[in-house]
């Protein structure tokens, strides 16, 4: 592994076993700012506000930075900053073995760390801050794409993910971008900023190298995953790498997927949002992923589809049967998504080095020691 991922910093802090051990992190920064990106076990706890942190920076434009301390002083002050103050003071508690950061580690979370040491509260920060530990884990997917990798590929409804997550080096892309990859990939948790995403991989990959994983599994995906892009490095490695096929029967295909995309997502929706605007939140979300993919479909071929669709819920609300749903579900793969499939696939024919049902790839990832 590379000694850059293993260095302690001059200042004692060991960015890797931070990030292994899931340390709790006060992210001082403004709220924008952690919106945009931040580490999984961080909690944004604002020095200054948005409106607070733009009229500084505009002070320290204009007039310099005793100017902008001073503004930012007289912002931060009172009630305001006794509010902020217990917050931090709370944080701290609850979390002794954390860290504070700003965005390099600098006047934020220095004095920060000032004010609680003024209240008897001695709590370290992370030097080089948020920048340095986004540093560290853009790192880490590079090394990470220099690594071999296997891709799992198939037709929709192949399990693949699910084969992912059996295999030691499996690393589930999808699930680390909160989608599963197609017009019907939305789950119930949101998906995040692509900075997020990026980190939240980058972590997986290094608690998968510290259980002495440096072979990767991979589903056979696109460059997006919904709003989120796989990091062009990893993506790149993807390009070359061999593939593994997994070829099951159409109705085992269909079968998963009408229990992943029908059966589980109502169950979710409903454990969510309770069972009338479950129901609702759940009928929507199937609607969408036809139309998300109409144009691809043509309009006539959508406009039959989602008719089909909506007999098979109204069906499904009064009888609380499923079944009806095999309506629109067997057609969409057997005319859209397989050929799509197949066609993508036929282009990585070369690359090609296993075929056969689930079970069958599994074994051979198993004994090639993937």
């Amino acid at each position: 592994m590379s000694g850059s991922l293993l260095t302690v910093r001059p200042d004692g802090v060991d960015y890797r076993k931070i990030l292994l051990s899931d340390t709790p992190l006060i992210d001082v920064r403004a709220p924008i700012e952690f919106k945009q990106g931040a580490f999984p076990t961080s909690a944004n706890l604002p020095l200054m506000l948005d409106s607070e942190r733009e009229a500084v920076g505009i002070s320290y434009k204009q007039e310099g930075q005793e100017a902008a301390l001073a503004l930012g002083h007289q912002l931060v002050y009172g009630e305001v900053r006794e509010a902020r103050m217990a917050l931090w003071r709370e944080a701290c508690l609850k979390n002794p073995n954390g860290y504070i950061y700003c965005f390099r580690g600098g006047l934020r979370s220095h004095l920060v760390q000032e004010w609680l040491h003024a209240e008897g509260l001695d709590y370290p920060l992370i030097e080089g801050g948020y920048k340095a530990l986004r540093t560290f884990l853009l790192g880490v997917n590079q090394q990470a794409a220099s690594e071999p990798i296997t891709l799992i590929g198939g037709n929709t409804g192949s399990g693949k993910t699910r084969l992912v997550r059996e295999i030691k080096g499996g690393i589930d892309l999808e699930g680390a971008a909160h989608h599963r990859g197609s017009s019907f990939g939305r789950t119930l948790v949101q998906q995040t900023s692509q900075i997020d995403f990026e980190n939240r991989l980058a972590i997986i990959l290094l608690k998968k190298q510290e259980e002495g994983t440096h072979h990767w599994v991979l589903e056979d995906e696109g460059r997006t995953i919904g709003s989120n892009h796989v990091p062009l490095d990893i993506y790149d490695s993807m390009q070359t790498a061999p593939v593994a096929v997994i070829d099951d029967p159409f109705d085992v295909r269909v079968t998963r997927l009408h229990e992943e995309y029908v059966d589980l997502m109502r169950v979710e929706f409903e454990r969510c949002y309770g069972k009338e605007q479950g129901w609702a939140a759940f009928a929507e979300y199937l609607r969408h992923g036809m139309y998300a993919i109409r144009k691809r479909l043509g309009m006539e071929r959508y406009q039959e589809l989602a008719r089909v669709m909506d007999d098979a819920l109204q069906t499904h609300l009064s009888t609380n049967k499923s079944d009806k749903h095999l309506d629109w579900l067997i057609p969409l793969l057997k005319d859209y998504y397989d050929p799509m499939y197949t066609y993508q696939l036929s282009k990585k024919a070369d690359r090609i080095v296993f075929r056969g049902d689930y079970a069958e790839v599994r074994d051979y990832l198993l004994s090639s020691g993937e």
